[in-house]
């Protein structure tokens, strides 16, 4: 009577953990291009992408970001309020910054990968 419950136990054990590893593993990986404005900061600052990519920036703060290429590499968003997104793709490598036209101390950067996993500078 004890085998079949210590065997359902150690099954479940088992499944728990393998779900558990699988949430933490995408909670980790995240969204590849995801930046998050929050507290007058980019999430993550510098941020390393391959050719190809969409990058989204998603203002979390209460009050409105923007967000430009310090040399004008990419089109100019607009005022983002709470919650709203600006995206852009970048296919060609190179280290790209940027920078809030709002906040100008708000700095990141965005370095493109070649496909293949050569980088290649701007």
């Amino acid at each position: 009577m004890l085998r079949p419950i210590i065997a359902c136990s150690a099954l479940g054990a088992v499944v728990g953990s393998v779900l558990a590893a699988g949430v933490l593993l995408a909670r980790a990986e995240g969204a590849p291009g995801a930046v998050t404005i929050d507290n007058f900061f980019f999430t993550p600052a510098a941020l390393t992408v391959k050719a190809g990519t969409t990058v989204t920036w998603t203002n979390k703060d209460d009050i409105p970001h923007g967000i430009a290429s310090a040399d004008n590499a990419f089109k100019k968003g607009p005022a983002l309020d709470t919650d709203e997104s600006f995206s852009f793709t970048f296919t060609t490598p190179g280290t790209y910054q940027y920078f809030c036209y709002l906040h100008p101390h708000m700095v990141g950067s965005i370095v493109v990968e070649a496909t293949t996993g050569s980088n290649a500078t701007q």
